[in-house]
């Protein structure tokens, strides 16, 4: 490993200590850095694989546990943003087995109450509730039970 792919491979160690990315990401930067050298980008990516800088698994874990609970995002949309990072559907559902799922029904609930207020008296409210819970990633099944339950509620 020459000089040029060290400092590379040193400086996304940094990184990666900081916070978790996805094996892509980190092709992504290392390729920049490396000015377009695949064969030095996965040397540097195979060294952060084996010294447990980067694993697709931890980061889906992290990134669906981040989503889920501090951006309020569903289980569908989180799917498709790691199926976008080239996540495994192995990792991904392992890493969607990481939400608590109680704590995304209240979120999801707690999302509609939110929304609900700002469309009081709005004669499509359900329509713009449960639009709403989808483009948030949620299923279907969840959103219109959550719907139902803060109907019954009102």
């Amino acid at each position: 490993m020459d000089e040029r792919v060290k400092k590379v491979l040193s400086k996304l160690e940094a990184q990666c200590a900081k916070r978790e990315y996805c094996t892509r990401d980190l092709r992504e930067k290392a390729l920049k850095a490396l000015e377009g050298d695949a064969d030095a980008a996965e040397q540097v990516l195979e060294s952060l694989r084996s010294d447990s800088f980067v694993d697709d698994a931890r980061y889906a874990a992290a990134f669906a546990r981040e989503k889920s609970s501090l951006t309020g995002w569903g289980p569908i949309k989180i799917r498709f943003a790691l199926k976008a990072k080239g996540i495994s559907d192995a990792d991904i559902s392992a890493g969607l087995g990481e939400i608590d799922e109680e704590r995304a029904d209240e979120r999801l609930a707690k999302l509609l109450a939110v929304k609900a207020k700002s469309l009081e008296g709005d004669p499509l409210s359900r329509f713009k509730l449960i639009k709403f819970a989808l483009t948030r990633g949620y299923e279907y099944d969840a959103v219109e039970a959550a719907v139902k339950n803060l109907e019954s509620k009102n």
